[in-house]
């Protein structure tokens, strides 16, 4: 089944206009979702509406409410709520351009690939591709979609461009409140150096499909075995790994034995190659030295 457009429309930079297609570049992953079930019959458990004193209720006797004060509610149609959507405009168009290395990861929600919507938008594409990397820098504008505005970037990437939903500032709770008692003094030259010497050891390129969820296997591992086992119950005996240490007392010996390992620390050592065998000792005592006369 071909991917659905999750916006169509052109971007537009000043007076170019390129039309293009855009689709959400990640999906569910591989999680394990539960439902509650009622163990005496074995049937799942329903949700039911509710009201407090009164009971189940029809589904059209609910409308929509939102609290201005502690229990009070100011109520909303369907029809009222449609009414003060922004209209999904078909038009992204830069207003702003900064450096790549300017917004913060935190800002970043979610990624979309954007696409050319047919040959003769390939060329302009292409162009504000390559201009957004020779510049280093990242567009930014608005996208109106299913009546809300979203604040979004465009940054190339490989032979594309890639459009990510950005948080707008009342989303993102402000950092100094998480880091304002972590002292700000320059760590010793000789502890940077090590740490960085440990970093170098154990950089590699970044390849995602070597890193699971190992929790999520392990559901799956469990499942499996539930059925073959026919609903018996199943513990398994997880060890857990071994605490590599509290608070460190000595840093600088802590980062010296980690560069000392064969991964600087990361993964589980090799077990230690056996001696070879050490000749018998023999069980004749030896003569006793003379004791010498005393003067």
């Amino acid at each position: 089944m071909a991917a659905r457009a999750y916006w169509q429309g052109q971007i537009r930079l000043a007076l170019v206009s390129i039309p293009v297609e855009v689709y959400s570049a990640t999906r569910s992953g591989a999680a394990i979702a539960f439902r509650q079930i009622h163990e005496p019959s074995g049937k799942p458990i329903n949700y039911e509406k509710v009201v407090a004193g009164i009971g189940p209720v029809d589904r059209d006797e609910i409308v929509k409410g939102y609290e201005v004060s502690r229990g009070e509610y100011v109520l909303l149609d369907d029809d009222e709520i449609e009414a003060v959507k922004i209209e999904s405009r078909k038009t992204l168009e830069l207003v702003q351009f900064v450096g790549a290395d300017e917004i913060e990861p935190l800002w970043y929600e979610k990624p979309y690939y954007v696409v050319p919507a047919d040959d003769l938008a390939e060329e302009a594409y292409v162009v504000l591709r390559e201009a957004l990397r020779a510049a280093g820098k990242v567009a930014l504008g608005q996208l109106s979609v299913r009546g809300r505005e979203q604040l979004v970037s465009l940054k190339p990437c490989g032979r594309g461009i890639v459009l990510e939903v950005l948080r707008y500032a009342d989303e993102v709770h402000k950092a100094r409140g998480f880091f304002a008692e972590i002292p700000d003094d320059a760590p010793s030259e000789d502890l940077l150096d090590l740490a960085t010497t440990l970093i170098e050891k154990k950089t590699a390129p970044f390849k995602p499909e070597e890193f699971h969820d190992r929790y999520v296997d392990a559901l799956h591992r469990l499942v499996e075995k539930k059925v073959k086992a026919r609903g018996k119950k199943i513990l398994e005996d997880v060890s857990e790994p071994a605490p590599r240490g509290g608070n460190v007392i000595d840093l600088m010996a802590a980062l010296k034995k980690s560069l000392g390992s064969g991964d600087g620390g990361g993964a589980e050592k090799k077990p230690a190659a056996k001696k070879a065998a050490q000749p018998k000792r023999s069980t004749t005592k030896p003569a006793a030295a003379p004791r010498r006369k005393k003067a």
